[in-house]
């Protein structure tokens, strides 16, 4: 099966770029109640994905910061725990799926790693449950 048939269009997803603000991705995260959110550079490129996680790792780290020196603090430079990889469009829906298993959704990129959307894995997990209620189990 072809990952498109999954995949949501970049129009349709919530992402956030490089150059971006703490407080831009935490308020995204917050008005869209995600927890995580693709980036973005200025080229459409895949940065990687930054989670609520690395949020509050900078805040502890950093110490005594306030809501509104989040303002000062850019995406590029917080750091990542875990690399969220993407796939390309001619990935194979095993390989999506495996991703999957450790990501909320997989960013999907062309042959140019330009972000392109996202396959969200409640879609991989509705897809194989309709698939599992088309075909009866046999027991033995």
């Amino acid at each position: 099966m072809n990952i498109m048939f999954f995949l949501t269009p970049k129009s349709d997803t919530v992402f956030e770029n490089f150059d971006s603000s703490m407080r831009q991705v935490a308020e995204k995260l917050e008005y869209h109640g995600y927890t995580a959110i693709p980036i973005i550079d200025e080229s459409g490129r895949y940065i990687g994905t930054l989670t609520e996680g690395d949020l509050f790792r900078v805040m502890k780290d950093r110490g005594n910061i306030t809501f509104r020196d989040t303002e000062k603090i850019r995406v590029e430079d917080i750091p990542r725990k875990t690399l969220h990889k993407p796939a390309s469009v001619d990935a194979d829906i095993e390989s999506i799926v495996k991703l999957a298993r450790s990501q909320n959704f997989v960013p999907v990129v062309d042959d140019n790693d330009v972000f392109i959307g996202i396959i969200k894995r409640s879609d991989i997990i509705d897809y194989c449950c309709n698939s599992m209620i088309k075909k009866p189990v046999r027991v033995i």
